[in-house]
């Protein structure tokens, strides 16, 4: 189908066509070349599973405030096909692995981010609202299917309080920050390398309107790379400082905004860690499960700088992380 639509409908001919990447859905991306013009990407998305009527509205709103993303050139959303402009091979997380190029990429990537969120404010009353039943509908997905499903772990009647104590005092950090235009995936696999207008962003059509510091901490907190506290301090506060030139408003000062930031992403981590749990358990994907030991490290450590989340912290760090490092090197053995 997807070559008939090149071909039939498009017009391609004599070009060349390779798996792009694949994400966690189930979409599919392809790159398309011809001699003599620039690569394009041909998105894939199965209409019952999934739809682009998003993706087309988010990608709009980008271009509009101004941002790095794909452009639309040709779409069939009968089919789910959409083509696409090609942000190019290097992700954010390649790069940033490399000696010395950290601070320069994470500054571009702080300043499309308050660009977004300083000049998405119509957009963001387009959006639908990150709003208290998807926040605890996200982390439902930490006792569901890392708990119950990937584990076989029952909490004690102790432990289960805490952590719906905890869940909910989540919820009302993240719903009592300044709502912003929230990409909701705002990481080194989403963000591409660019020579002009850095970065590109792509996996925007789950945008909502949400919690200031969710994509900050998304960016910073980052499940497939992580950096020092202190250097994660800085890039935040550096975020933060741009946003108040901007007009954002970033907390009454950086102790506030920098609890907001801690806080938004344990909810965050712990919703990471039930997604990455489900994509082994129903989706066959075990690639993610590897990650999840540095997720919910960063909840422990987000913990622990707030005494009123420390049950919460301990619970995770001595009775939960074990359980998911040891049931990681078991499926290794």
């Amino acid at each position: 189908m997807l070559r008939q639509w090149l071909e039939r409908d498009l017009g391609f001919r004599r070009y060349g066509i390779a798996p792009a990447s694949a994400d966690a859905s189930f979409r599919r991306y392809f790159r398309v070349t011809r001699a003599g013009h620039t690569s394009l990407i041909v998105m894939d998305a199965p209409p019952g599973k999934e739809d682009v009527g998003p993706y087309l509205r988010v990608a709009a709103m980008l271009q509009d405030i101004g941002v790095h993303a794909p452009r639309i050139l040709e779409r069939s959303e009968r089919d789910g096909f959409l083509l696409l402009t090609d942000l190019g091979t290097t992700m954010y997380l390649t790069e940033l692995t490399k000696p010395g190029g950290a601070d320069a990429l994470y500054a571009d990537a702080l300043a499309a981010l308050v660009r977004i969120q300083s000049r998405g404010a119509q957009a963001a009353a387009e959006l639908p609202p990150y709003d208290e039943k998807l926040l605890r509908f996200e982390m439902s997905l930490f006792p569901d299917w890392l708990l119950q499903r990937h584990l076989s772990m029952e909490l004690s009647t102790r432990e289960a309080q805490v952590l719906q104590a905890g869940m909910d005092a989540l919820v009302a950090n993240a719903l009592g920050q300044p709502q912003v235009f929230v990409h909701r995936d705002y990481h080194s696999r989403n963000l591409m390398v660019c020579p002009a207008a850095n970065p590109g962003i792509i996996d925007f059509q789950d945008a909502v309107r949400g919690g200031l510091t969710y994509d900050l901490v998304s960016l910073l907190r980052d499940s497939y790379i992580s950096w020092p506290q202190e250097r994660v301090v800085a890039w935040a506060l550096d975020f933060r400082r741009l946003a108040v030139a901007a007009g954002l408003p970033a907390g009454r000062d950086d102790a506030q905004f920098l609890r907001w930031f801690d806080l938004m992403g344990v909810q965050r981590h712990l919703k990471v860690g039930g997604i990455f749990a489900r994509l082994f358990h129903r989706d066959g994907k075990p690639g993610y499960l590897a990650d999840i030991p540095r997720t919910l490290q960063y909840a422990v450590n987000s913990c622990a700088r707030h005494a009123d989340f420390g049950e919460l912290g301990d619970l995770i760090g001595t009775r939960v992380l074990p359980a998911v490092i040891a049931r990681l090197e078991g499926n290794v053995r």
